[in-house]
C-alpha cells in the first residue's frame, strides 16, 4: 500500500517548504490587522519546525527521522535558512534543532484553572525570517523544489515520500507554475509520489476553502490552477483532515484557498503527519 513506509533513522521523510516573500506579504493580516502577512506566516513555519523537532525527539536525543528544506521567493529564490543552514537545500532535523538563528522569549495566554488567563513566558526558536519584497517567482520555486526533491528521492528510494508544501497570497508573476507542478508530482519514492500542497492566504473575508474535491465553487481561475497543481491526498490524510473538521472526501486535494490563520497551521499540520516513526 502506496504511504505507509515506516520512517526511521535509515529511511526518514522530507518536507520542503515553499514561502511567498512576495512585497504584498508586508500587507496586514487577520480581522484586527495586527501583523503582516509574512510575520504570521514566519511564525507558523518556525512553531511547525518546533513541532518537528519534539516528534523526533527521543530522551535528549532528535532522532533524524525527518529532513528539511525551504525556500523563499521574493524577487528571486533564497534558501530560508540562515546561518550555519544557509545554503542547504535538506537539513536533517537535529541539526535544525541545534541551529536556530535565535531564541525569543514570547509571552503566552493560558488558562489559570480558575476560570481566568495568565501570561506566561516561552522560548520560540527562530529559525526562518519574515521578508516581503518584489515580485512572485513561484513557478521558478517550484522548479527549484522539483530539483531539490529528485534528488533527495534517488538517495532515499525507499523511504515515504516528501510532501511539498507552498503557501502564498497570489499570483505568480512568472507565467503558470502548473507545467512545473506536474512534474513535481511525478517523482516520488517506491512508496509513493511526492505529495504538492498549496495553500492561498487572505485577508479577504471570502469564505475560505479547504481540501476540495472539485474545482465546482472556487472563486475564479487561480483557485481554479491551484487545485490543479496540487496532489490528491491518499487515504490516510484524509482521515486525519476528516479528525481535524474538514469535510475532506475520496478525491479531495491538498490545497485551501482564502485560508486564514488558524486554517494555515491545521493546513500545515495536516501536510506534516506521516506513517509511524520508530
Amino acid at each position: 500500500m502506496p504511504y505507509s513506509a515506516e520512517i526511521n533513522r535509515a529511511k526518514p521523510t522530507a518536507f520542503f517548504f515553499l514561502i511567498d516573500q512576495s512585497g504584498s506579504m508586508d500587507d496586514p493580516w487577520g480581522l484586527d490587522g495586527a501583523k503582516r502577512k509574512c510575520d504570521a506566516v514566519a511564525d507558523a513555519i518556525n512553531r511547525l519546525l518546533s513541532t518537528l523537532v519534539l516528534r523526533c525527539a527521543k530522551g535528549e536525543d532528535v532522532r533524524d527521522y525527518f529532513q528539511v528544506g525551504v525556500l523563499g521567493y521574493g524577487g528571486a529564490v533564497r534558501t530560508g535558512f540562515g546561518g550555519v543552514l544557509q545554503g542547504r537545500q535538506f537539513i536533517p532535523i537535529s541539526e535544525v534543532a541545534d541551529h536556530p538563528l535565535r531564541v525569543e522569549q514570547r509571552t503566552r495566554k493560558e488558562e489559570d484553572g480558575a476560570g481566568g488567563l495568565i501570561e506566561r513566558t516561552i522560548r520560540f526558536p527562530v529559525w526562518f525570517e519574515a521578508n516581503a519584497n518584489g515580485s512572485t517567482p513561484m513557478t521558478a520555486a517550484i522548479e527549484e523544489a522539483h530539483q531539490a526533491v529528485r534528488a533527495w528521492c534517488e538517495l532515499y528510494p525507499l523511504s515515504y515520500p516528501p510532501a511539498v508544501i507552498n503557501i502564498s497570497d497570489g499570483e505568480p508573476t512568472d507565467g503558470r507554475p502548473l507545467s512545473a507542478a506536474e512534474r513535481l508530482r511525478s517523482i516520488g519514492t517506491n512508496d509513493g509520489k511526492v505529495l504538492f500542497f498549496n495553500i492561498h492566504i487572505s485577508g479577504s473575508n471570502k469564505r475560505s476553502v479547504e481540501f476540495p474535491d472539485s474545482q465546482v465553487g472556487l472563486p475564479d481561475e487561480f483557485a481554479q490552477m491551484l487545485f490543479e497543481m496540487s496532489s490528491v491526498l491518499p487515504p490516510r490524510l484524509i482521515a486525519e483532515a476528516r479528525r481535524e473538521g474538514f469535510g475532506a472526501s475520496e478525491g479531495s486535494r491538498g490545497f485551501a484557498f482564502n485560508a486564514d490563520l488558524r486554517s494555515l497551521i491545521q493546513f500545515l499540520d495536516i501536510g506534516t503527519r506521516t506513517a509511524e516513526l520508530r
